[in-house]
């Protein structure tokens, strides 16, 4: 299973949808996995594959933000259970805010009453409050089709037109976790993972860039704890978000294992090391849709 993030998003002007539980229902969540389940990380893959483990399942977090740290972190330990991180290492070495984060910041702050005129639009965007919902969530899809020599274009096109300029890097001074944030979550038994450097959309990319983005990644993590790191999260994780050129390189630099997020599970006999399935947990997922979730997958992770 996946989470973003942990917490309260109310009042924030960044990507709602980025948080996938309130503290008060991870916990929740914490407590029923370890009373019930066998907690695993990427060292137990192998015997998952051969069908060796009973009741099991893995958490992972993607990208890195602090509040994994900070909120997440704290309930783990409290419940002795132990989680995978995957880092986007840009933002622990020179934290910004992500494109999509600043794509939901140029929407909510925005004075104007819609966009007619940026790349890629189709039609009108209006800014009232439904509206800007609607328009960051078609502007995020938009930016993730995009070729990668057009995505910077894009977001200063939309920074015109929606008035705002450019986000300032000091929004992001507390977004992102440290490397010694990391190197304890390492020392205290997290597992961490590869999620590249600056988040692209792999598949997007010719395979010089793919490659200095994964092996970057894990040199960067590695150096910076001490140990190898054998698995990896793609960015954004659908079914276009990748290719075979990615899992090649994912498997010449050593990452032993890839995991998507489009949904779905992982049966031992149909195991695919390269794109294993994530079911991502959301806001409003409560208690008894997150058993129902772990009891009976094969219904409802897809």
């Amino acid at each position: 299973m996946n989470y973003h993030r942990v917490g309260d998003p109310n009042g924030t002007l960044f990507d709602w949808e980025l948080w996938s539980a309130s503290e008060e229902s991870f916990d929740a969540q914490m407590s029923y996995l370890a009373q019930n389940y066998d907690i695993v990380g990427p060292d137990d893959l192998e015997e998952i594959r051969r069908g060796q483990r009973g009741r099991h399942v893995m958490i992972t977090f993607d990208d890195g933000y602090r509040d994994n740290y900070e909120l997440a972190f704290p309930i783990l330990k409290q419940h002795h259970t132990t989680a995978t991180f995957f880092l986007t290492t840009g933002y622990l070495d020179h934290p910004s805010l992500a494109w999509w984060d600043e794509i939901a910041w140029m929407v909510r702050t925005s004075d104007r009453t819609g966009i007619d005129q940026a790349p890629c639009l189709s039609s009108e965007m209006t800014f009232d409050e439904p509206g800007r919902c609607r328009a960051i969530h078609q502007l995020l899809s938009i930016y993730k089709q995009l070729p990668h020599d057009e995505t910077e274009q894009f977001l200063d096109s939309l920074a015109d037109a929606a008035g705002t300029g450019r986000a300032p890097a000091n929004l992001a001074r507390d977004q992102w976790m440290t490397w010694e944030m990391a190197r304890e979550m390492h020392c205290e038994g997290m597992s961490l993972g590869g999620h590249t450097v600056s988040h692209p959309v792999l598949a997007r990319h010719e395979p010089a860039r793919q490659e200095q983005e994964i092996s970057q990644c894990k040199q960067r993590i590695e150096d910076q704890i001490g140990a190898s790191i054998s698995v990896f999260a793609y960015p954004v994780g659908s079914r276009t978000a990748f290719d075979r050129q990615t899992q090649s390189l994912l498997s010449k630099h050593g990452f032993e294992a890839a995991f998507s997020f489009y949904g779905g599970y992982n049966a031992w006999d149909d195991w695919s090391p390269y794109d294993l399935r994530r079911v991502p947990i959301e806001q409003a997922t409560t208690l008894a849709e997150f058993r129902a979730l772990l009891s009976t997958p094969q219904v409802f992770a897809r």
